[in-house]
């Protein structure tokens, strides 16, 4: 067995404390609002009331002039326009000519405290011509002349694709059975407890320190450094804890150059916390996205062909909008046999806060689509739905129509385990009244195949460095978000050394300190970070126990390492201390350090957008919803979930469990409460008090099961966790509550009011935005998509 999978473990694999636990429970963990520097001011930003409209005059010096009032910035200071993704630097850190939604910033106030940046900001005069407000992807489409940004293709498209993976008319003229499907997903925002803040300190040497509550510290220090017109090398951006991201978190956002501007300005620190609504406004959350989709089927459920075409509601600005438009139309083919695929897709700006890449990125909502149409297909040919699913199941790999490379694939195991647990095949349609049980599946990237920005160095770098007293320290670019991604690192150095966690000092999200690593999104850490450290504690494990080896006279093959002790396999007596080891090693050796680092294996895919999709391997997830639903009220209860995830090895079961279980909380929350909705331009609920989302108590229990495949490419096996659980969750509440009323909402989320106007014929089910999607350009296949496995024992 390769030695990334051996059974031998002892720290991996075991549900030991996070390193940083002790911290965060005691309220000695510094976020970046707990920042507090000599001589800080407070900064706050004025922002738009308009959705929409042009900044004809804006004057700060009424401003300027309040006394504690130190400095004021408009947006013709930091002229300079960035964004996350090279093909949309469409932003400024203050709006210059134009705003585009309530809430975005066009002045910034650096005062003694707050409340004087408050009160400042209100003095800022600003004479707005207000222009047509574009609410809707509807109303933007047919409005082409308001144009929101002078790029893209036409009128307010942002983005629009369509590709042929196949000939799917063929496909539809061997079809014995078409459906098609109409859904809508609505958008939704993260929720992080923590709100945004930063701080920036301007030094006398010319260089500038940002600590920021980001995801991405690497990414901050490339736009923090462009628009301030700063050299890199003098910028250091710090990422300080997260109070959780979910995605929220993993832009650059105007804020933080705001801060640091402010800092040159004044020749003080500078911290900046938004309030909870200008986190609404912050957004970057779950794009609103129509969705319609086509497959045609043989009568026993084979499926010949499927078109699906999505719409999404980008918001005001582009943020990761490009990618997450890729992602609706990706990761449809990597669950199922799907032989011939259509996708076409368009991103619409309108005049709302900025959608971006809420946990799942993407993938959400055509999950969504994808299991409630199966659904509805099976109930339509008289097919069970969970025996379709463990039948046309991808075979590990499978190379599929739109050339992802599937490697590992444990869906079917997840499905097995969720139907048996839930008792799915003895409960489905005998609960009685009201009562349904259903389930769905679905798949998940382990991290990007591709940087944002392409280039051919590594996505993640690990330093180790080797202490005479047996402490080992841990450099890496990685952020902490609450997931646990410190206690990876120090997991997989303890388990290769033979040491504690304890002794594991891990420092990271420091851009001058720690090699750089892309953050975390994408569900990329445990995967390249973890791989990173191994190759980087492998190099010094091995300089250790050659000196142990020589100085025990045993060859060093038979060396075992645990519990602080080194000693021969063969008799155990025969040891030493490991930091007697290392000081033996660093005699022969010198300072003991290494680096490692890692970058994904090249895609196959060979065509253009198909940077979006492709991962070092795919995690699986499949999950069993049963509820209860009033016919006299429309109200759901979810009863129970059962959720299987394919996790490749868990480094931390307990970790495991509590990414799978908020996943839960976070997919019922969408499905049933969640809408980021808004009312003559400004958002009706920017509040975590009117915002609903699930509370313990609508929490209901949940068996989390583990399933384990030990990927090749993962470190020990790993696959990611943080995002995929969420996937199953939201479809099967839907095909549940039609077990249990005999009725569909399509569309997220399923509140009372839908669920009674379903029951009393009132339903209207949504409709796409008129839209002429693009020409097509047709993909070959690489090659025939292997025939989907059928296990034994699946009834058909």
């Amino acid at each position: 067995m390769p030695e990334e999978t051996r059974r031998d473990l002892r720290v991996v694999g075991q549900p030991l404390p996070k390193v940083d636990a002790a911290a965060k429970v005691t309220g000695q963990t510094l976020f970046a609002d707990d920042v507090e520097l000599p001589r800080m001011a407070y900064a706050k930003l004025l922002r738009s009331p308009h959705p929409h409209a042009r900044i004809r005059k804006l004057d700060a010096s009424k401003a300027a002039a309040l006394p504690g009032v130190l400095a004021t910035l408009v947006g013709t200071e930091l002229p300079i326009p960035f964004g996350i993704l090279p093909v949309s630097q469409d932003e400024h850190a203050l709006a210059i000519d134009k705003v585009r939604f309530v809430g975005d910033p066009v002045a910034a106030v650096a005062a003694v405290d707050e409340e004087t940046a408050e009160a400042a900001c209100r003095l800022v005069e600003v004479d707005y011509e207000v222009l047509p407000d574009l609410m809707s992807m509807e109303e933007a489409l047919a409005r082409p002349e308001a144009r929101i940004h002078e790029y893209g293709p036409r009128g307010n498209v942002h983005k629009e694709v369509s590709f042929d993976f196949g000939d799917v008319e063929e496909g539809f003229r061997e079809a014995e059975y078409v459906r098609e499907d109409t859904f809508y997903f609505e958008g939704n925002t993260h929720l992080p407890m923590e709100q945004h803040a930063a701080v920036g300190s301007f030094g006398p040497d010319g260089k500038l320190t940002l600590w920021s509550s980001t995801q991405t510290p690497h990414y901050v220090h490339r736009a923090v450094a462009r628009v301030l017109g700063m050299s890199p090398a003098h910028v250091r951006v710090i990422a300080c804890p997260n109070g959780g991201g979910f995605g929220g978190k993993s832009d650059p956002f105007g804020h933080e150059i705001v801060v640091g501007k402010l800092s040159m300005k004044t020749g003080r620190p500078v911290k900046i916390t938004l309030t909870r609504e200008e986190v609404f406004y912050c957004h970057r959350g779950r794009h609103p996205v129509s969705m319609w989709m086509k497959t045609g089927l043989k009568r026993d459920g084979t499926i010949t062909a499927m078109h699906f075409r999505s719409a999404l509601d980008g918001g005001g600005y582009g943020s990761y909008g490009v990618a997450s438009l890729y992602y609706t139309g990706a990761l449809q083919t990597v669950t199922y046999r799907i032989p011939r695929y259509k996708f076409e897709g368009v991103r619409v700006f309108t005049n709302k806060p900025p959608c971006g890449p809420k946990r799942g990125h993407g993938t959400p909502q055509p999950r969504y689509a994808l299991e409630c149409h199966i659904d509805k297909f099976c109930h339509d040919l008289g097919l069970d739905p969970a025996e379709w699913r463990l039948r046309h199941t991808l075979a590990p790999g499978t190379i599929t129509a739109n050339q992802m490379q599937v490697k590992t694939i444990g869906l079917r195991e997840c499905l097995e385990r969720v139907i048996t647990r839930s008792g799915y095949r003895e409960k489905r349609g005998k609960l009685g009244p009201g009562r349904g049980i259903a389930l769905a599946g679905s798949a998940y990237i382990s991290g990007a195949g591709l940087p944002i920005y392409w280039n051919a160095m590594p996505h993640s770098g690990v330093q180790i460095k080797v202490d005479r007293g047996g402490g080992v320290a841990v450099f890496c670019g990685s952020t902490d978000i609450g997931q646990g991604s410190d206690s990876v690192l120090a997991y997989i150095v303890a388990e290769e050394l033979g040491i504690e966690p304890a002794d594991v000092r891990v420092v990271t999200a420091d851009t001058d300190l720690t090699p750089v690593d892309l953050g975390s999104y994408s569900s990329r850490v445990t995967l390249m970070t973890g791989n990173a450290t191994l190759e980087a504690v492998r190099k010094v494990r091995k300089l250790i126990l050659e000196a142990a080896a020589r100085k025990l006279e045993v060859p060093v093959e038979r060396l075992l390492c645990a519990a602080r002790r080194i000693w021969d396999a063969q008799e155990p007596a025969r040891g030493l201390p490991f930091a007697e080891a290392v000081v033996l090693a660093e005699g022969e050796h010198g300072t003991l350090g290494a680096v490692g680092s890692y970058k994904p294996p090249r895609s196959v895919a060979r065509w253009k957008g198909a940077g979006v999709g492709p991962t070092p391997t795919y995690s699986y997830s499949a999950a069993a919803v049963e509820l209860s639903a009033d016919r006299e009220t429309g109200l759901i209860r979810v009863d129970k979930v059962w959720i299987a995830h394919d996790v490749g090895k868990s480094i931390n079961p307990l970790l495991v469990i509590g990414q799978v279980e908020g996943s839960v909380y976070m997919g019922l929350g969408e499905v049933l409460m969640e809408e980021q909705v808004f009312r003559k331009g400004r958002h009706k609920i920017p509040s975590m008090l009117e915002y609903k989302s699930p509370t313990t108590l609508e929490m209901p229990p949940v068996e989390s099961i583990l399933i384990e495949t030990l990927d090749p490419e993962g470190p020990y096996g790993a696959k990611e966790c943080g995002q995929g659980p969420l996937l199953p969750v939201i479809p099967a509440v839907a095909n549940a509550l039609f077990e249990a009323l005999g009725v569909r909402v399509d569309e997220v989320p399923i509140t009372p009011e839908k669920v009674l106007a379903a029951l009393e014929g009132r339903y209207r089910p949504p409709r796409m935005p008129a839209f002429r999607y693009p020409e097509t350009v047709v993909v070959p296949p690489l090659e025939p998509a292997t025939p989907a496995a059928v296990p034994e024992g699946v009834r058909t």
